[in-house]
């Protein structure tokens, strides 16, 4: 009886099955060198669901963005050729996100305003979805309640995935096939969340959300900062100490998100400050002028599980195998259903930049996510609490590559 019990708990716990969403950009075939990118670089093994970004919204219908989403009778366009990835993974599910920052809400607004507008843009998604082939809808409003909408949109914005919910219920009810999936990517910012977004009715009709928990930190700032911390610095207090993975998700946890509706944002690329004195300060938290340019001297954030670069007056923030590793390994352990990656593009796709071969980080992060869930990760994070004792001087790192080309290769 206890052999039996063993085993089936041995059972539950190695098959650990979690996300590992992949937003592919259809702008980053626009890019010169190791950069340029397209739908033949993605290693569809690595993703569970790939998110094609972006399509266009004009008046309540989805119109592609790119003069070459469609095929024509001269060309194969990037859906179609998006599509046949799943001859080498049948199970990966393709949706098309829409929105993005640069949409801004007046589109959405527009959308959601009455009953009708919201029906004729799900009608107007089913058949743009069927006739492409794609599994689903990925919502990508930045941000309901800002950016020129309402604070009447908080509750719009839940009747619009209502009615798309229904709408690819009956769809699927009517047509046979296989119901196509509703999806949001949702804010890391506390102020956003809490203004524009219900989260239990919500995630009552999303298949999942995908935490945006990157840009946290940036040249808007007035002072360097980790792009994506796992948790806080302990210097950071009063709202600054929100920004951070592991906060956003429990706070959404806490909102009434259920975990496994949950993906973990990671950024595969970093973000750089030119420091304002660095001769004085050089760590997290040191005041910067503006965005930094080239690059140098690697150390590691112990408290947020990152690392930064600095050379100079440059400081750079970014995430390495090891530290993308630890998220992934947070991820499993704390039972979230998914990790997310934004953007598939800005990873070593090609394996000539880092000498790690293809897809370091996003390769790294799956296969850690993949072990049994208690599975110890590679370095137990303990979270650090916020206004505590001053952390000790920043080590010195040294990355699994020495190259700087490696490390710059995503600005």
């Amino acid at each position: 009886m206890l052999w039996t019990a063993f085993l089936i708990l041995f059972a539950v716990d190695s098959a650990n099955s979690i996300r590992s969403v992949c937003y592919y950009t259809n702008w980053s075939q626009y890019r010169s060198s190791l950069g340029q990118f397209y739908p033949e670089d993605v290693d569809a093994s690595l993703c569970t669901h790939l998110i094609y970004s972006f399509a266009n919204i004009v008046g309540t219908n989805i119109k592609p963005f790119e003069w070459n989403d469609d095929s024509t009778q001269w060309s194969t366009g990037m859906y179609e050729r998006t599509m046949a990835l799943k001859t080498k993974n049948p199970a990966m599910k393709i949706i098309l996100a829409v929105g993005g920052y640069n949409m801004a809400s007046q589109p959405f607004v527009n959308i959601v305003r009455n009953s009708a507008s919201r029906s004729s843009f799900a009608q107007s998604a089913i058949g743009f979805l069927r006739q492409r082939n794609f599994d689903g809808l990925d919502v990508d409003w930045e941000y309901p309640a800002l950016r020129g909408s309402t604070a009447a949109d908080k509750q719009n914005f839940v009747f619009l995935m209502q009615e798309l919910r229904t709408a690819f219920e009956n769809e699927a009810r009517v047509s046979g096939l296989p119901r196509l999936l509703l999806t949001a990517a949702v804010p890391a910012g506390k102020d956003k969340v809490d203004v524009g977004y219900d989260v239990p009715a919500l995630t009552r009709v999303c298949d999942f959300i995908s935490l945006m928990t990157y840009d946290l930190h940036g040249s808007w700032d007035s002072t360097t900062g980790i792009n994506s911390p796992l948790y806080a610095h302990p210097s950071e207090q009063g709202d600054a100490a929100y920004l951070n993975l592991d906060w956003v998700a429990r706070y959404y946890v806490s909102l009434g998100a259920p975990r496994d509706k949950i993906n973990i944002g990671m950024a595969t690329y970093g973000r750089s400050f030119t420091l304002s004195d660095p001769a004085k300060t050089r760590g997290v938290g040191a005041p910067a002028a503006r965005a930094g340019q080239a690059g140098a001297q690697v150390f590691q954030e112990t408290s947020q599980r990152a690392r930064y670069l600095v050379k100079r007056d440059l400081w750079i923030g970014y995430d390495d195998v090891q530290s993308i590793q630890e998220k992934a390994c947070y991820a499993r352990q704390n039972s979230y259903g998914g990790i997310m990656f934004w953007a598939l593009d800005l990873d070593d796709f090609s394996g000539q930049a880092c000498g790690q071969g293809r897809y370091p980080l996003i390769r790294a992060a799956v296969q850690e996510a993949a072990k049994p869930r208690s599975s110890p990760c590679l370095r137990q994070a303990n979270p650090v609490n916020p206004g505590g004792p001053n952390p000790q001087s920043p080590q010195l790192y040294q990355p699994v590559t020495g190259k700087l080309k490696c490390l710059m290769s995503d600005f």
